[in-house]
C-alpha cells in the first residue's frame, strides 16, 4: 500500500492488487482447430476461465499464429464477459437491485 495526497491535502491510502491471467493454447492441426483458455487468478477465491476457439477453413493458408490470435482473443472476450457478470452479481447482492452494466 502507498499513501497519496489529494488536491485538498487529504492523505488517502492506495491499494495495489495483482491478478494473473494464464493463457493456454491447444492447436489441433488435423482438425484445423485452435482452442484457448484464459484462466484468471485473483487474490481471493475467484477462479474464472474464458474459452475461445478458431477454425481454419480448408482454403485458408496455414498460419498457426492467426488461429492462436483468434482463439486467445475469443477466450479473453469470454473472460471479460464473465467478469462483468460477476461484478453485476456482486452489485446486486449489495444493493438488492438489478444491476445494469455496459461493457
Amino acid at each position: 500500500m502507498s499513501t497519496t495526497q489529494s488536491e485538498q491535502g487529504v492523505r488517502t491510502m492506495t491499494q495495489t492488487h495483482r491478478w494473473n491471467i494464464e493463457v493456454f493454447i491447444d492447436e489441433h492441426a488435423e482438425e484445423r482447430r485452435t482452442h484457448a483458455e484464459a484462466r484468471l487468478h485473483t487474490n481471493d477465491e475467484t477462479r474464472l476461465v474464458g474459452r475461445g476457439a478458431a477454425h481454419r477453413h480448408p482454403d485458408d493458408a496455414e498460419v498457426a499464429e492467426i488461429g492462436d490470435e483468434l482463439a486467445v482473443a475469443r477466450a479473453l472476450s469470454d473472460l471479460a464477459h464473465q467478469l462483468l457478470d460477476a461484478a453485476a452479481g456482486d452489485i446486486e447482492q449489495v444493493t438488492h437491485q438489478r444491476a445494469h452494466l455496459r461493457g
